[in-house]
């Protein structure tokens, strides 16, 4: 098996092997392309983007500057995604964003990781293991998302927070290593922050 067939399998592999930094070099010259981009450029930047990632739904917008080490090749977006500032995606393999999640500033999302045994990571060694985040979550600003981790539908994921381990739907959680806080609850249906009333109107 090639070097570049073994991205997606979860195998130890060399990342700077000829015929993964070839195909890897072009993704980057277009993420290049899209952080030079001006801000009034909304056409061009959505044109790259559709270009860039795996797959981009409706309605997606991602701040510049985005980095990501294929400028998006293995980033699959639904419809609806925003993701503020220095979004960065180690997208070695496949990372799954479900619709309307937001991403605050200066989030990392990992999918490459590499041994822990020294003579392995003295060769360079690496393994790739996907990441999930759900639908409709809120990852706050500066958090962190390491490979494998799953997220579920509708979970907010507090500012600065490490996520070594699967978190559940419908939850808060925050902290490093990330913890479930509490489920959202019909609090959250009155309160939208300390004692702001949510406006029944706004709700559908």
């Amino acid at each position: 098996m090639k070097m570049n067939e073994q991205l997606h399998t979860g195998e130890l592999y060399l990342p700077l092997d000829d015929s993964i930094m070839q195909e890897q070099i072009k993704c980057l010259e277009k993420q290049y392309e899209y952080n030079s981009t001006r801000p009034t450029e909304l056409s061009k930047r959505e044109k790259l983007l559709k270009e860039m990632l795996a797959e981009i739904g409706e309605g997606c917008y991602i701040e510049p500057p985005f980095h990501a080490n294929w400028g998006g090749k293995h980033v699959h977006f639904g419809k609806n995604v925003y993701a503020n500032f220095n979004l960065t995606v180690v997208d070695d393999t496949h990372i799954y964003v479900g619709d309307y999640t937001m991403f605050g500033p200066n989030v990392i999302i990992a999918t490459g990781g590499h041994p822990i045994l020294p003579e392995l990571r003295e060769q360079a060694y690496q393994y790739n293991a996907s990441v999930k985040i759900g639908r409709n979550c809120w990852i706050g600003a500066g958090a962190v998302i390491v490979p494998g981790i799953t997220i579920g539908d509708n979970t907010v994921i507090g500012a600065g927070s490490v996520v070594t381990k699967d978190i559940p739907a419908n939850v808060v959680a925050v902290g490093n290593p990330c913890k479930v806080l509490r489920e959202i609850n019909e609090h959250d249906k009155e309160f939208y922050f300390k004692d702001k009333r949510i406006d029944k109107k706004l709700l559908k």
